[in-house]
């Protein structure tokens, strides 16, 4: 499997967009790009086809729930992720490494990545979050399974994401909390350095491989961090980690660590893609981004149209036989009513969470789309 590369076709004059090609094995994505989540080796509600087909360039799959089932020896011996899961196009896997956070100190404080209450609750050196351990070695979880332990470190990540045989691998580390002092920060970002230092060795050379930049929301850590997974011989990179209290934090962040990553290599933006997030993400340079937003809003009855959201359980849209948006190409929107769609999902239809996600899908990927043509253009 050759590495991946990226072919930079324009820079923007006006900010740090760039428009580009990514070329890989399973065939050549066109960035900025938003990376479809299939977490469990797929789409929740769609097939690889309604998937393929609601514009979906590549998806990112979850080496820590694949690990736990069905387990990456059987994805393997069904000749890995895009055979097993009837993908054709590029596919990612993430490192496990946002495990650490949401089911360590992100389940302890009911904390997010970003838009966070901050607490007096501090997490500091010497704190440990209840349900994992996290040693210079690696992480051992709970298992929310059968509460069996389960011990990931740099080169058991490696492991389970060359079985996978994803297009693209991330280096293991860890995504601190929101709450986390400078001084865990600190020891934090020093040890997910040195893992990636692991990582490198550890990696299947054909397999390409993303160093993370983490360092929270200190801004000379972010900076160093970038730097230091910059300097070593990664094909890409992933920003991860929260970043501030707010998108204007973020915005910032971005473009500090931006700056300190080599300009011919693709950047990956780790768990960020709300609608409002992704022109000002594209103008701090950043290349591909994942996103649950889609395809949760969807199964929650939201979905995302030209005039904003809209919720189709409201008793309102039951007798109505207009689109969820009359702007929108999708199949759902040319085949299929409000009215329709709102009993699907009053009647707790498994159909309702399909035909929105394909919609939000549509949506999201036509609206980056369009950034890449404002890019195109000139514009942004």
């Amino acid at each position: 499997m050759p590495r991946v590369r990226l072919e930079i076709l324009k820079r923007s004059k006006k900010s740090r967009a760039r428009l580009g090609l990514l070329h890989t094995a399973h065939g050549t994505v066109e960035t900025p790009a938003l990376v479809t989540v299939a977490t469990q080796a797929a789409v929740k509600t769609l097939t690889a086809e309604q998937a393929e087909g609601a514009g979906s360039p590549l998806l990112i799959c979850n080496t820590f729930h694949l690990h736990l089932k069905p387990g990456e020896q059987v994805v393997r011996a069904q000749g890995g992720l895009h055979e097993f899961m009837a993908w054709k196009r590029p596919i990612m896997t993430d490192s496990g490494g946002f495990q650490v956070f949401s089911l360590g100190f992100g389940r302890d404080y009911g904390l997010g990545k970003i838009g966070y209450r901050d607490t007096t609750a501090k997490v500091g050196l010497k704190q440990k979050p209840k349900l994992l351990s996290i040693t210079e070695q690696g992480v051992t979880f709970t298992s929310y399974l059968d509460g069996r332990k389960i011990f990931i470190g740099p080169e058991e990540s490696m492991s389970i994401q060359a079985a996978l045989g994803a297009d693209i691998a991330f280096a293991f580390d860890e995504c601190t909390p929101p709450n986390a002092d400078r001084a865990y920060t600190e020891m934090s970002v020093a040890r997910t350095h040195r893992w990636a230092e692991r990582c490198l060795k550890a990696r299947d050379p054909k397999q390409s491989l993303y160093g993370i930049v983490q360092g929270g929301k200190f801004k000379d850590l972010r900076r160093a961090s970038a730097r230091t997974v910059a300097s070593l011989p990664f094909d890409g990179f992933g920003i991860g980690g929260e970043f501030g209290a707010d998108k204007k934090t973020m915005t910032a962040m971005l473009r500090e660590v931006v700056r300190e990553l080599p300009e011919g290599k693709p950047r990956h933006l780790l768990g960020i893609g709300h609608p409002d997030d992704i022109r000002r993400i594209v103008k701090e340079g950043v290349d591909t981004f994942d996103c649950t937003v889609p395809t949760q809003y969807a199964r929650h009855g939201t979905a995302f149209t030209s005039r904003g959201r809209l919720e189709i359980g409201s008793s309102k849209h039951l007798k109505s036989r207009a689109p969820l948006d009359s702007a929108c190409g999708c199949p759902t929107c040319t085949k299929y009513t409000r009215g329709y769609l709102c009993h699907l999902y009053r009647a707790k239809e498994y159909t309702a969470g399909t035909l929105l996600t394909i919609h939000n899908l549509w949506h999201f990927n036509e609206l980056v789309r369009r950034v890449r043509t404002e890019i195109r253009r000139g514009l942004i």
